[in-house]
């Protein structure tokens, strides 16, 4: 166990990830493929490491994950596409800075007729519909310049009947409160200037009462805390300038206390074994909690906050302030 944060053995870690194709359970992620480069490149440039995987590799790799018959992108190559892949996609190639490479009036097609009757957004072809997806839906049409092409109010409807007595949003209407669905709803409101539809006072207490005696926040009541909420509660708590209402050292200590020490990697509690997205989101809530040395992350996008601000994309979040030491 660490008090401080092993940025060299994350560095590491993350830039082996690549290397296991000889195990199965590199394959039998495949599905997951497209998020883990995001959530890995992310990760990386959080710690000011952003050179330390191959740029046109990467590059490479997404454009092989171009679905030239749906126009979008898949989570891997030969797979179908997914607004999850396609988000995914956009953030590597804007971090890449080669959003020039997307296909954008068929990238925006695709996302469109995802839009169902009810405002809610499918993830594919095949119709699932998830709260998750009209998160994807906005923000990536937001990152393309398109957010005028959307339906607002018919988004914004359907947001808002998912919205519950709590002040939580659940994954569809009439669905229990999640910390990752008030998240994307409260992220996709922010970007759509709506943050009026959110009960703020219920919800900012809601997410307080996710922290547990450990430090660590869970997702929903009676549950067991889980590193990856540090980003799913304090994003929406950032976004609603509410940070305060945790206790930031109690976190903090719980995410460190999550890391290996000795492959690198954060695990989603002491003592398991440690994967990219448990190591992305806890690198993300360090950051909003005003870790030093990292760089400053955007809670609405999920991407480093000069990015967004570059694009004239900040909204009015607010993170802890950058301790120096």
């Amino acid at each position: 166990m660490s008090s401080s944060l092993l940025v060299p053995q994350h560095v590491a870690y993350i830039a082996a990830l690549g290397d296991s194709k000889h195990e199965l359970s590199y394959h039998l992620s495949a599905h997951l493929r497209m998020n883990a480069v995001y959530w890995g490149l992310t990760a990386l440039l959080i710690m000011g490491h952003g050179d330390a995987l191959d740029r046109d590799e990467m590059i490479d790799f997404v454009m092989s994950c171009w679905d030239e018959e749906a126009g979008a992108f898949s989570a891997h190559p030969d797979h179908d596409a997914h607004l999850l892949s396609t988000l995914s996609a956009i953030q590597i190639l804007l971090m890449q800075d080669a959003l020039n490479r997307v296909d954008v009036d068929r990238v925006v097609k695709f996302i469109l007729s995802l839009q169902q009757p009810s405002g809610v957004f499918a993830g594919d072809a095949f119709g699932e519909t998830d709260t998750r997806f009209s998160y994807c839906a906005v923000n990536a049409l937001s990152l393309l310049g398109k957010l005028d092409e959307l339906d607002v109010e018919k988004t914004v409807a359907y947001i808002r009947r998912c919205r519950n007595f709590d002040g939580g949003f659940g994954h569809v209407a009439g669905a229990e409160s999640h910390a990752s669905q008030v998240f994307v709803c409260v992220a996709a409101l922010a970007i759509l200037d709506r943050l009026d539809e959110v009960d703020q006072p219920t919800l900012c207490w809601w997410l307080s009462e996710r922290q547990l005696p450990n430090g660590g926040l869970n997702g929903r009541p009676e549950k067991l805390e889980d590193v990856c909420y540090s980003f799913w509660v304090l994003s929406a708590l950032a976004i609603l300038n509410k940070l305060a209402w945790i206790d930031s050292s109690k976190l903090e200590a719980f995410i460190l206390s999550a890391q290996d020490t000795e492959s690198g990697g954060i695990a989603d509690r002491p003592g398991d074994m440690p994967d990219v997205f448990h190591t992305i989101f806890g690198l993300a809530g360090l950051s909003l909690l005003g870790y030093p040395a990292l760089v400053d992350l955007d809670p609405v996008y999920c991407m480093p906050a000069s990015i967004i601000e570059n694009l004239g994309l900040r909204k009015g979040w607010k993170a802890l302030q950058r301790r120096t030491s």
